[in-house]
């Protein structure tokens, strides 16, 4: 599933993220990498953005970014 999709308050991890060029060295250097575990804390009252813990630090990302994120549930 995508990151755009998830539910609040669970953990995932990431499995793949499908970005090109200054966007996905965006996301990189922000700690979006393959095998990090993330949260979502909460979500605008319009859904967009979402706030996300990485690596033990808060960050908002837009929805359009967060669908290029596939994730999987940790148990």
């Amino acid at each position: 599933m995508n990151l755009d999709e998830v539910a609040t308050g669970q953990t995932y991890k990431i499995v793949s993220i499908n970005a090109n060029g200054k966007l996905m060295q965006k996301l990189l250097d922000m700690g979006f990498v393959i095998g990090a575990q993330i949260e979502v804390i909460r979500e605008a009252p319009l859904s967009d953005p979402m706030e996300i813990k990485i690596h033990s630090y808060l960050i908002s990302l837009r929805k359009s970014e967060a669908m290029l994120i596939k994730v999987e549930q940790c148990l």
